[in-house]
């Protein structure tokens, strides 16, 4: 899987590709509504691509404290754009 929109489809299909690294699933779960298992998923983690994710759910979350530090760990700042934008940022990234 190479594109968004394939990523979006299998959301909406309800369909996990079974060849996801975890913090691509970590996404894919968040995206479906379950930010539980998509922060289980990733949560003992310590690779920058999942702390990158990590942050992210910590700022959905409305943690930013504990966000800030996974976007150090990662090597990045918070974002300030949208979650939904952030989101498709972060699946557009990993992704490929």
């Amino acid at each position: 899987m190479t594109h968004l929109n394939d990523f979006k489809e299998s959301i909406a299909k309800r369909e996990l590709p079974a060849d996801l690294p975890l913090h691509l699933q970590a996404l894919w779960y968040d995206a479906s509504g379950n930010w539980k298992t998509a922060h289980e998923l990733i949560d003992q983690l310590k690779d920058q691509k999942s702390a990158h994710v990590h942050a992210y759910l910590h700022r959905k979350e409305g943690d930013i404290w504990n966000a800030d530090y996974w976007y150090h760990k990662a090597g990045k700042v918070r974002s300030e754009v949208s979650l939904d934008d952030e989101w498709e940022a972060l699946v557009m990234e990993y992704l490929i």
